[in-house]
């Protein structure tokens, strides 16, 4: 006669509930043993160590994991962390790209300005050396 370990109200040996119930908390909690943090129900067994048959056994602690699931979603609390650290640096990259538009219209803007007094210097002098080319200046010896 095999003596199978008593069952407890979630339809699983005390040990495996336990493990379970571990598991869980730590997959929620995004810290994960085994697995890689997915909130899966495979996940659940693989981080618990148990087997899925055993897992679909336990009928409470799926029913509070689909409830828990319900309540928070798919994500771990390190991924929504992951995504509002993703979101945080999307806004900041879009302050710098504007900040960047508006650097370069005004290196455009200053691009232009000395461009145009550029020509203007080069017409003012056009103009001073045509004025000047008529006029004698007399070369002054030094004195000795």
């Amino acid at each position: 006669m095999t003596l199978r370990p008593r069952t407890t109200p979630d339809g699983v040996s005390a040990e495996t509930a336990k493990s379970l119930r571990a598991a869980m908390l730590r997959l929620f909690a995004g810290k994960p043993q085994r697995t890689d943090g997915r909130l899966t129900k495979e996940n659940l067994w693989r981080e618990a160590q148990v087997s899925r048959a055993t897992m679909n056994r336990a009928q409470l602690i799926l029913a509070e994991w689909d409830a828990r699931i319900a309540e928070q979603g798919q994500t771990t609390m390190g991924e929504t962390r992951r995504d509002a650290e993703i979101s945080l640096l999307r806004k900041k990259l879009a302050d710098k790209t504007r900040q960047c538009t508006l650097l370069e219209r005004r290196l455009t803007a200053a691009a232009t300005a000395i461009g145009v007094l550029y020509h203007h210097n080069e017409a003012l002098s056009a103009e001073l050396s045509a004025r000047t080319r008529n006029v004698v200046v007399p070369i002054i010896s030094p004195r000795r």
